[in-house]
């Protein structure tokens, strides 16, 4: 492949006065990505990574219990040609597996499928500066790309932490900037991320890495619409945007020419996902400052709740509130829930869906509905989202006492700060603040908690030998030879 002389975008780059470090965002992402040897990832972040894995799956396991997940399969199926829609007949079976399910699929296809599933219950990781699912759709971009590569464990680690770091360090450059703009950065980011990930186990060059990302610039999607109705269509981000990574580093690896400045070029990203303020809201160096040796991976959060980050601390609050007093629904005359302010569009208008939610994405992106289930439940569980609890008059009278307001003192976005004030009607303020929510970098989930978490949501739908079967199998991920070994095991 030829270089080409010096494109106008370029020349715009340079006239914006952009610092020279961040001109180089995709060269420096494919200098990393092509260059990370397995061995020189620090152990413990190894060890985590194999246990953000290990939630990951047993996510996908519990999704197979709930309303979504068979539709959702059997769109896909059918697309693959191996369900039984009009003018389809049995097809052919796949080459990638669907974690809990026993047909498997084309790549690009149990890619999809496996996001989704991880992504399905709103119960998986994040990264805390980024506000993306990090794991949702790097690992079912690079377990399924190393399935069919016949890869070894350590190379399907060593791409899954590239992805997860790319990722991550693109979604913190906007500074939350993608919510505001109704963007979500899960599908735009993930895209990117996966690219390189993807490119790594295919052995790109630097320069194919950089056309790979050029490519996901065009492929990159993920909408915030789906909270006006509580709609399903959250759920495709993540694998959608393994989807994309993988279509980007299969063209690259061909030779496909693309933009070579996706992230601060002149119709980049940044620029055209932004408003236009790109340069105003954006901190360039976030992209690879530290790049290779301060691992952002380590700054995932795992979440305690299934439900969006951002109500978090609302919820733990509300359930320290209730327990410390011992507090009764009828004791509650009204409620305040202080979020940051930037959350405030995305966990509390409109109030009305709010406070009376049609459905479980609903209920997950509600901070009224939250707090007013933890303070009747004293706790934020699948239970408290299924159809029994969002219909029950004692959750949704207390949801309609719920106030919300931006809290001064947020955190945001170092970490996703609640705190909830009750007046009750014998005239009593109770007040608790969580200014770090349970599960971020600074009060992180123990691996040990991890695990606890994976076998609960696992044990939904698999019995206990099989559940630690599959645990351990992900745990030493590291030590298989090929990982088509442990595919075999997640298959259902």
């Amino acid at each position: 492949m030829h270089d080409r002389p010096v494109s106008a975008t370029r020349q715009a780059v340079a006239a914006s006065g952009i610092e020279p470090v961040a001109s180089h965002i995709a060269s420096r992402l494919s200098e990393f990505a092509g260059g990370q040897r397995y061995e020189e990832i620090p152990g413990e972040v190894r060890i985590r990574a194999r246990h953000l894995i290990l939630d990951a799956v047993g996510i996908a396991l519990a999704s197979h219990r709930f309303d979504f997940a068979r539709p959702s399969l059997d769109g896909i199926e059918s697309l693959a040609g191996l369900g039984l829609g009009p003018g389809l007949g049995a097809g052919r079976a796949g080459e990638a597996t669907v974690i809990g399910h026993p047909r498997r699929l084309p790549l690009r296809d149990a890619a999809m499928a496996n996001g989704l599933l991880v992504h399905g219950l709103d119960y998986d990781d994040t990264h805390v500066p980024g506000i993306i699912h990090a794991t949702a759709s790097a690992f079912p971009c690079t377990f399924a790309l190393g399935e069919r590569l016949g890869a070894s464990g350590e190379d399907v680690i060593a791409a899954y932490v590239v992805a997860v770091e790319a990722g991550a360090r693109i979604g913190t450059v906007p500074r939350g900037g993608f919510h505001r703009q109704g963007f979500h950065p899960t599908g735009l980011v993930g895209a990117f991320g996966c690219a390189l990930g993807a490119g790594r186990l295919l052995g790109l060059g630097p320069r194919q890495l950089v056309m790979a990302q050029g490519i996901a610039l065009s492929t990159a999607s993920g909408s915030m619409e789906f909270l006006e109705e509580g709609a399903w269509t959250k759920r495709l981000h993540p694998g959608w945007a393994a989807v994309a990574g993988l279509t980007s580093a299969y063209l690259a690896s061909e030779g496909f020419v693309a933009p070579s400045l996706p992230y601060e070029g002149r119709f980049g990203l940044y620029r055209t996902h932004l408003g236009g303020q790109g340069d105003d809201v954006c901190d360039y160096s976030l992209a690879t400052h530290g790049l290779g040796e301060t691992w952002e991976l380590e700054r995932v959060a795992v979440k305690p709740f299934p439900a969006c980050h951002f109500l978090h601390g609302c919820a733990d609050a509300a359930i320290a509130i209730a327990d410390a007093h011992d507090l009764r629904p009828d004791e509650v005359e009204e409620v305040t829930a202080l979020v940051p302010e930037e959350t405030i569009a995305t966990i509390c208008e409109p109030a009305a869906n709010k406070v009376r939610p049609t459905s479980d994405y609903d209920a997950k992106f509600s901070v009224q509905y939250a707090v007013a289930a933890s303070l009747a439940r004293r706790a934020f569980g699948l239970a408290e989202l299924d159809e029994e609890a969002r219909t029950n008059g004692v959750i949704l009278e207390l949801a309609k006492r719920v106030r919300y307001r931006a809290d001064p003192a947020s955190a945001f976005p170092r970490a996703y700060s609640g705190e909830v004030v009750v007046r009750t009607r014998d005239g009593r303020e109770l007040r608790h603040r969580e200014e770090i929510n349970r599960g971020a970098d600074e009060r992180p989930l123990t691996n040990g908690e991890i695990a606890e978490k994976y076998m609960e949501n696992a044990r939904l739908t698999v019995d206990g030998p099989r559940a630690l079967a599959i645990r351990n199998a992900v745990l030493d991920l590291d030590r298989c030879e090929d990982v088509r070994t442990v595919a075999d095991v997640l298959a259902g």
